[in-house]
């Protein structure tokens, strides 16, 4: 069984959503970022980089969301998780790496301000950008992606959990989901679905 390695509230949620969306099967291990477990040696074997998500198979580790949810998507094939087509395919990965490059980075800059700056007032700065970056992210997935009612429209995608953990973020991120209609139809509607109410009876999420 294939252990994933995770902490609430950050983006390894969209990991956690696909393994129960999928019925994959696998092992939880949680990580108190606040004891610094991912800093740890035992952790730091696994995942040298010191982030979440990691997923241990028998083929070997894999770490990055977007790599994860690809592999996933590879064991239920049935679900089409990823477009046969290859320029609707090409679409899922632009709005992943759009994700994991932009969204998360503009999220990231309000607590992780070290990883680009050593200075308080450069942290302080980076944070109170945070609502406005967010929200220009926001913006640009509402004016441009399909959310009808999924990112490439009526099917779900691997795309779909990953911008489901990123929506988790926006009430802290200082960001009014209800200002984007369709993005708050698509985390309303991915909300409801049983990987999400899954992951609250697993403490995944509140």
């Amino acid at each position: 069984m294939m252990r994933f390695y995770y902490a609430p509230g950050t983006i390894s949620i969209a990991v956690a959503y696909a393994l129960e969306d999928t019925g994959v099967k696998y092992e939880p291990v949680a990580l108190d970022f606040k004891a610094a477990e991912q800093s740890s040696a035992e952790y730091l074997a696994i995942n040298p980089k010191g982030r979440v998500p990691a997923l241990v198979t028998d083929q070997g580790i894999l770490t990055e969301t977007g790599a994860i949810l690809d592999y996933l998507a590879t064991l239920v094939p049935d679900r089409m998780l990823v477009p046969d087509d290859a320029w609707q395919a090409a679409q899922m990965r632009s709005a992943m790496c759009y994700l994991g490059s932009t969204a998360h980075v503009n999220h990231a800059h309000k607590l992780r301000g070290s990883r680009w700056a050593t200075r308080q007032d450069s942290f302080d700065d980076m944070t109170a950008r945070v609502p406005e970056t967010m929200a220009a992210t926001c913006r640009f997935m509402e004016d441009n992606w399909a959310l009808s009612p999924f990112v490439l429209g009526e099917r779900m995608s691997m795309a779909d959990p990953y911008l489901y953990s990123v929506c988790t973020w926006l009430e802290g991120d200082g960001v009014d989901i209800t200002d984007y209609p369709k993005l708050a139809a698509f985390f309303a509607k991915m909300s409801d679905r049983p990987a999400a109410a899954a992951m609250r009876d697993k403490g995944f999420t509140r």
